[in-house]
C-alpha cells in the first residue's frame, strides 16, 4: 500500500497552492512547520471542508456535498465512501491524537498518526506509515504554535519543516462538514470495537447532515455529535456474517435518545466519560457478501432539528 503520509502530502500542496480561492490561510512557524487555518482565524468554506476530510482520509474516501431534506428543512449533508475502510478511516481519519503543550491544545486526526502507529487500531490493521512528510488535521480553537509542531514531528520523527496542520474550529464551516464527514468511520470504529475482524470490512459509505456553524465550541461540538448519533447513516459491506451487528448503531446505547449537550453538561464536558458506544451513526445497513442484509437503528429528524435550532 501506498503511503498514507505521501498521499495526503499531494492534497496538502493543493490546499497551499488554491488557499485563496479556499478562504484558507497559510503560515509558516519559526520552526519552519506550516499551519493551514481552515476555519480558525479564516472562514474556509465548503471546498475546504471537502479537501480537509480527503487529506484527513489520506486521499483514499471520496466526499460529496449535497442539499437533502432534514424534518422539513433544507439543509446540506455530506456522504462519504471508501474501498480502504481500515486504512482511510482508522488508520488516518479517527481522531485520536490528544495535542497538548504548554501552550496548546487541539484533537488530532490524519495519516501523522500512521507515523507514530501507537494506538490499537493499527496493530488489528497491521500498518505502520513511513515518509518524510506528514500532515495532521487539528481540530482547535487557537492556531497551533511550534511546541505543538515539534510534538508531532518528535512523536512522527521528522524534521518540524516537515510538519503540515491543518487547524479548525469545530464552529465553522469546514469544521462541520468534516464532522458530518465521520458516520462511515464511526461505524466502522463501533463494529472493529465490537471484535469484527476490520480486514473483512470491504467498503463503506456514510452520510450525516451538515450542523449549522454554532457561536461558541460547546454547542458546536454538542450538534456536530447530533448530526451523526441521530440524523447520520451508514452502509458497510463485509465478508462475514456475526451476530454483533445490532450493537452498531447508536440506538443501542442505554444513553440514546438524549442529545449532546444535555449528556455533555452532565458529565462536565469530560469527553472520556461518554459512553463509546453513543458514537455511531443512527442507523447501520450491513450487506455480507453472498449473505443476509441487516439493517438497524433509526434516525430522529426532531432532535436533530431541535439540536440544530431550526
Amino acid at each position: 500500500m501506498e503511503s498514507l503520509n505521501r498521499m495526503a502530502i499531494e492534497l496538502v500542496d493543493e490546499a497551499l497552492d488554491y488557499a485563496e480561492e479556499l478562504n484558507v490561510g497559510g503560515y509558516d512557524l519559526e520552526n519552519e512547520a506550516t499551519v493551514l487555518d481552515f476555519g480558525v482565524e479564516f472562514d474556509g468554506g465548503i471546498e475546504a471542508g471537502l479537501l480537509l476530510t480527503e487529506i484527513q482520509t489520506a486521499g483514499l474516501a471520496t466526499p460529496s456535498y449535497e442539499l437533502g431534506d432534514l424534518d422539513g428543512a433544507s439543509l446540506p449533508y455530506v456522504e462519504l465512501s471508501t474501498d480502504q475502510p481500515a486504512l482511510s478511516l482508522l488508520c488516518s481519519q479517527k481522531a485520536g491524537w490528544e495535542l497538548v503543550t504548554e501552550d496548546f491544545e487541539g484533537l488530532g486526526s490524519g495519516p501523522a498518526r500512521a507515523l507514530v502507529a501507537e494506538e490499537e487500531e493499527f496493530r488489528r490493521v497491521g500498518y505502520t506509515d513511513a515518509f518524510d512528510l506528514t500532515a495532521l488535521a487539528v481540530e482547535t480553537e487557537a492556531i497551533p504554535t511550534e511546541s505543538a509542531a515539534a510534538q508531532v514531528a518528535d512523536l512522527a520523527e521528522v524534521e518540524p519543516s516537515s510538519v503540515f496542520l491543518l487547524a479548525y474550529r469545530t464552529a465553522s464551516l469546514a469544521g462541520s462538514i468534516t464532522n458530518a464527514a465521520r458516520a462511515a468511520e464511526l461505524a466502522t470504529f463501533r463494529l472493529a470495537e465490537l471484535g469484527y475482524d476490520l480486514h473483512d470490512i470491504v467498503s463503506a459509505t456514510g452520510r450525516a447532515p451538515v450542523a449549522p456553524v454554532a457561536a461558541d465550541e460547546q454547542t458546536a461540538i454538542a450538534r456536530t455529535n447530533d448530526a451523526i448519533a441521530y440524523g447520520g447513516t451508514a452502509h458497510l459491506t463485509v465478508r462475514e456474517d456475526a451476530d454483533v451487528f445490532d450493537s452498531v448503531p447508536s440506538v443501542a446505547a442505554e444513553d440514546h435518545g438524549r442529545p449532546f449537550g444535555d449528556i455533555f453538561d452532565e458529565l462536565d464536558w469530560d469527553f472520556e466519560e461518554v459512553p463509546s458506544d453513543l458514537f455511531a451513526p443512527a442507523s447501520v445497513t450491513i450487506d455480507v457478501l453472498g449473505g443476509p442484509t441487516y439493517v438497524h437503528g433509526e434516525t430522529d429528524e426532531e432532535l436533530v432539528a431541535q439540536s440544530f435550532d431550526l
